[in-house]
């Protein structure tokens, strides 16, 4: 492991500074083996950790394949990475003054702030701002509304593919309005490049996936939990346990 990389000194310096994180690692595998996935997560506070301890728990986290920015109330700003092994997440939150008022690590299939800040989103759909001649966008927003209301904590996202449907751009811009911009924003290369936006709306998702070039390959909205595409997998806690006592051992032998 690169721990030179953090403080100039040889690794074992480095890990033997460090005895704090040395026992927090068993403890965030241990918690990602005992995970459910569809249960709130579990967070470990890193308040009082010096500069190399944080530096270390950087690099033994890494950078996953998501990363999430959450506006939340009083200009606080929630910047949170997923670290090379899925489901174990850096939660970060600064004030207006990008000061950090809150570090911690979180096992979960997706962070509890990204959930939570989608809920603050209005209840109901803007369709009284839909213009006459945007009938399909008024269609699709009776079908969305109506999936809404079916949908119960637990069941499958329903999808709605715009892609895959003749809109007229006047359609698009009407149903971007009525659904409204949300307080999460999610990138995901984990399958392909992925961008999941919470809408203004509640329990409404836009989901695009996109080419190397940028151009959008599949445009959807979900309706019901925040999208599979940016949460960790069920089989995913078994294996990132395992991989991050790995990495413990390899820094800490």
């Amino acid at each position: 492991p690169p721990l030179a990389l953090l403080s100039g000194a040889d690794g074992a310096t480095v890990a033997a500074r460090c005895p704090r994180v040395a026992a927090l690692l068993p403890l965030l595998a241990d918690a990602l083996a005992a995970q459910d996935p569809a249960q709130p997560g579990r967070l470990f506070d890193l308040a009082g950790l010096d500069e190399l301890e944080l530096a270390l728990i950087a690099d033994v986290g890494g950078t996953g394949e998501v990363v999430a920015s959450v506006a939340l109330p009083d200009d606080v700003t929630a910047e949170i990475v997923e670290t090379v092994t899925a489901g174990l997440w850096r939660v970060r939150f600064l004030d207006a003054a990008q000061t950090v008022v809150a570090d911690y690590l979180e096992v979960g299939a997706v962070p509890e702030a990204v959930r939570r800040a989608a809920l603050m989103t209005r209840p109901a759909l803007a369709a009284d701002a839909v213009p006459p001649e945007a009938v399909a966008a008024r269609a699709l927003l009776s079908e969305i509304e109506a999936r809404r209301d079916e949908w119960r904590p637990g069941a499958p996202n329903a999808v709605v593919t715009l892609s895959l449907l003749p809109l007229a751009e006047l359609d698009m811009q009407a149903l971007r309005a009525a659904l409204g911009e949300g307080p999460v924003r999610v990138l995901s290369r984990g399958h392909g490049s992925c961008r999941v936006d919470a809408t203004g709306t509640r329990l409404v998702w836009s989901v695009q996936y996109f080419n190397a070039a940028g151009a959008v390959l599949l445009d959807t909205v979900e309706v019901g939990d925040v999208p599979a595409a940016v949460r960790a997998a069920a089989e995913d806690f078994a294996e990132s346990a395992e991989r991050l006592r790995e990495i413990g051992a390899a820094y800490f032998a």
